[in-house]
């Protein structure tokens, strides 16, 4: 039993000693294969064949290969001439047609700019006037008792009584009476000289007590009334200084004023202002003497026609407009202050490179405009944009006159050059 496990077990190790040999044998980790790998390594390869047919033998039976061809130059220049062509995205006629491209050729044209705006009647400024009293005292005849009411100029508004302004006219009545009397001349000589001087002292009292009324605004008829009838005047009558509307009235039948207090502000609308805002970015345009159309809602038909007097030297941060004004003849009150009016004032540009407004693509980085280079390509284009009036753009630099842009499916085109890398 012992001797049949011995035979058994050697035949195991020879059956995997074999194995092990054929398995190195196989990839080539034995002896054999490394021969066999030498021997292989040794045969050298056939030079004449691969040699060309061109090919001279040298010194030795060495081939020489001859030297590769250079490029021509004409292939050079014209690869480097498609290298710097602009990149274009091509659109067949038939994708134009379907997508509705249309194109229009840059032109120069006189360019005009209009500006639309709205504007406001308001007060003409220099036509206020306020009404006040120099002294003191009470209203005892109230003319003008409403406002909105129309007066003329010399019109009496009001009566006021005054103690003070009584005192005063008594006082002057005795200097005129004193003055007119004189001295009874004497027969001394020095006696007459001394009544000259008083009568000169006199003199200067009375203009002196004049001039005081006349201060406080008596008239010069009242003056004259006062001298020819010898008594008084015992209310002041304040006269209207303008023919206008009342527009404010401070007081009321009996009551009391002080010196300097506003009784009446009038407002002579013969003629009326009309102010405008006018935006920031369109201030550069805008000029003193610019004419302007100024149409209002309730009277349709009617176009004033004005230009502009004034442009205010500061800017409203609110609204981040300016105001502008104009002046209009309103001899019959048909203009109301407050009432809305719309204002259009065209301003000529000149000549100018102008492509539609449809036409350009504003990134907010960059403006761009395709333009058609015909057989259907379209070239994407950097410009740099001016003015825009009339639906169109001005071009500063970036396109001549006579080039063709696309004007319609402007983004459609644009879209398709970016989804090929054209436009980045």
């Amino acid at each position: 039993m012992n001797k049949k496990t011995g035979i058994i077990t050697a035949v195991l190790f020879l059956f995997i000693a074999g194995s092990i040999f054929v398995g190195l044998s196989v990839r080539g980790g034995g002896i054999f294969g490394k021969k066999t790998q030498d021997s292989a390594g040794q045969i050298e390869p056939d030079m004449s064949a691969q040699a060309p047919p061109s090919a001279h033998q040298g010194h030795g039976g060495t081939p020489v290969l001859p030297q590769a061809e250079p490029s021509s130059l004409e292939g050079t220049e014209s690869s480097a001439a498609f290298s710097e062509e602009a990149p274009t995205v091509e659109i067949p006629e038939a994708g134009q047609r379907f997508i509705g491209v249309k194109t229009i050729a840059a032109e120069e044209k006189s360019l005009d700019k209009n500006i639309r705006t709205v504007g406001r009647v308001e007060y003409d400024e220099r036509r206020i006037a306020t009404v006040n009293t120099k002294i003191g005292g009470w209203i005892e005849n109230l003319r003008v008792n409403y406002t909105g009411r129309y007066v003329k100029k010399g019109e009496v508004l009001a009566e006021i009584y005054s103690p003070e302004l009584v005192a005063g006219q008594q006082e002057y009545l005795n200097i005129l009476k004193w003055s007119r009397q004189g001295v009874t001349p004497t027969v001394a000589g020095e006696i007459s000289e001394m009544n000259r001087m008083l009568a000169q002292d006199a003199e200067a009292m009375r203009q002196a007590a004049r001039q005081r009324l006349r201060f406080w605004d008596l008239t010069e008829a009242q003056v004259k009334r006062i001298e020819e009838t010898g008594s008084p005047l015992r209310t002041l009558a304040v006269y209207s200084p303008v023919s206008g509307y009342v527009v404010q009235k401070a007081v009321v039948q009996g009551m009391k004023v002080q010196p300097g207090e506003k009784l009446f502000d009038l407002v002579d609308i013969s003629t009326v202002w009309v102010v405008a805002d006018i935006y920031e970015h369109e201030l550069a345009l805008i000029r003193t003497g610019q004419k302007a159309e100024i149409t209002l809602a309730s009277l349709p038909g009617r176009v004033f026609s004005a230009a502009i007097e004034y442009v205010a030297p500061l800017l409203a941060g609110e609204t981040r407009t300016v105001k502008v004004r104009f002046t209009l003849n309103n001899r019959g009150a048909e203009l109301k202050p407050q009432m809305f009016a719309n204002v259009g004032i065209r301003i000529p540009l000149g000549k100018r490179l102008v492509v539609p407004d449809s036409a350009v693509l504003n990134t907010g980085a960059r403006q761009l405009v395709y333009v058609d280079k015909g057989d259907g390509y379209f070239e994407p284009r950097d410009v740099s944009l001016g003015l825009k009036a009339e639906g169109l753009t001005e071009i500063l630099s970036g396109l001549q006159a006579g080039e063709k842009v696309a004007s319609a499916a402007t983004f459609l085109i644009d879209s398709e050059a970016r989804l090929k890398g054209v436009v980045k």
